[in-house]
């Protein structure tokens, strides 16, 4: 059995290919911190969702059986459930609806819900370690029900937070530095979504 998982992230560009290796090793070293090590899935930085949707699409349709195929991708707009992948969708209103492939499941759709900056705002301890005494805690997004907030709102409060430290918060290279960094425990405490990755991976990796 393999598993290959799209990641959004890493916008095509000038600097793709570096950015690409920023991406992935964040995201693995935080699934390795999730107790993936021995069954890593296969990743994949695949800059913005669209690429994502149709590099998935594409190993969706060839995958053999038994094989896990999924991708990881911000939600954009808050989720009504978070199980209902393929139904949220359909129904976010800020980017291309996309049509679920034949087949697929509603496990095969992992969310940062609603970006990836709720989960970097999630884990304070690790933003004091990375940012030090200029990290503005409190301009950062409350806590409690952190992942019903919209995506501009607490990508704003994260830059406006770290306004003043010499590595201010910005997608990219640092946000995916960050990433790395983070502690799982912390983010389950804080982001049912997250909970919702660690127990499908489980599942079938």
């Amino acid at each position: 059995m393999s598993a290959k998982l799209f990641i959004e992230g890493a916008a095509r560009g000038p600097d793709s290919k570096l950015l690409q290796i920023r991406c992935r090793e964040g995201f693995r070293r935080l699934l390795e911190k999730c107790g993936f090590r021995q069954r890593m899935p296969g990743l994949k930085a695949c800059g913005g969702r669209d690429f994502t949707f149709r590099d998935f699409q594409k190993a969706h349709q060839s995958n053999a059986a038994g094989d896990y195929v999924a991708m990881l991708i911000d939600s954009e707009d808050v989720m009504a459930d978070i199980e209902e992948a393929w139904k949220h969708l359909q129904n976010v209103k800020t980017v291309t609806k996309w049509k679920k492939p034949k087949a697929a499941t509603d496990d095969q759709v992992l969310f940062m819900t609603t970006c990836m900056e709720t989960w970097v705002a999630a884990d304070r301890d690790a933003l004091k370690a990375h940012y030090g005494t200029k990290l503005q805690v409190s301009a950062l997004p409350p806590l409690v029900a952190l992942e019903a907030r919209e995506r501009h709102d607490v990508y704003d409060k994260l830059a406006h937070a770290t306004r003043n430290c010499s590595n201010a918060y910005k997608k990219g290279e640092l946000s995916f530095e960050i990433l790395a960094k983070l502690t799982p425990e912390v983010l389950d405490e804080h982001l049912p979504s997250f909970v919702r990755t660690r127990r499908i991976l489980d599942e079938n990796l």
